[in-house]
């Protein structure tokens, strides 16, 4: 079985706080994985560290079978999107330029750019009016939509969201959960979702990491989480998931 991220052994601290503690967890590959648990369990430390953002004390990471490593991350990167709360947009390009940066840095023909970039707005449902607008114009639902086409432009084999959604409203939120399962559908990935939202997870992902403290409590299919959850703290944060 492929896996798009293995942490095996990882531990990270900041100060006196351990925040990962000798954690191993193989995800796999072209599924969503949500990651979730309860503020302070770890979920965005894992998944800074799967794209090699923040380096752990202890462990070793590979993506797709390839080491992470610190002379390798800046490489390893470009086949990685990464798309966060708030969207992340640079204030002073356009939508336009925000959303082809990384194709341009690599040199991507003109054609090729635009083509994709066109693609991905369709998709996400923003029309060419957007693209000599600035951030601050634009509602926080497109600026995220903007934040994925970001993410998705170079049509990485993996994505990492941290909490992409959380900021928005439900019907925002609605809309773009539907246009997130439509892509899911036409660019199939390997996609990591970091979310406190459970409903959000019921929802989006077909596997389920639960961690708590650090650990994990457990990794199974939604289904298998659902009906056989590992612990209480299992059963309480899915209970709330499925009465929201």
């Amino acid at each position: 079985m492929p896996f798009c991220i293995d942490y095996q052994r990882v531990a990270k601290k900041y100060g006196d706080q351990q925040i990962l503690q000798g954690l191993s967890l193989a995800l796999e590959a072209d599924v969503t994985t949500a990651i979730v648990g309860a503020s302070g369990s770890g979920k965005s430390t894992l998944l800074q560290i799967g794209n090699g953002l923040i380096v752990p004390e202890q462990g070793q990471v590979k993506i797709f079978d390839k080491e992470l490593t610190t002379a390798s991350s800046q490489q390893m990167r470009l086949g990685i999107g990464y798309s966060q709360q708030g969207a992340g947009l640079f204030p002073h390009l356009t939508i336009y330029d925000n959303a082809t940066l990384m194709a341009r840095l690599q040199h991507w023909p003109q054609a090729k750019i635009d083509e994709r970039y066109r693609k991905l707005m369709q998709l996400l449902g923003l029309s060419a009016e957007f693209d000599q607008r600035y951030p601050f114009s634009l509602s926080g639902g497109q600026q995220q939509r903007v934040s994925l086409c970001r993410a998705m432009m170079l049509d990485p084999p993996l994505l990492l969201l941290d909490e992409p959604f959380s900021a928005l409203d439900p019907v925002t939120r609605e809309s773009i959960h539907t246009e997130f399962l439509q892509l899911q559908q036409v660019e199939q990935r390997s996609i990591v979702l970091v979310t406190h939202d459970m409903s959000e997870a019921l929802k989006l992902a077909q596997r389920i990491v639960v961690l708590r403290k650090g650990r994990v409590e457990q990794h199974a299919s939604v289904e298998e989480v659902q009906a056989n959850p590992a612990s209480d703290y299992v059963t309480t944060l899915f209970a709330a998931g499925s009465e929201s």
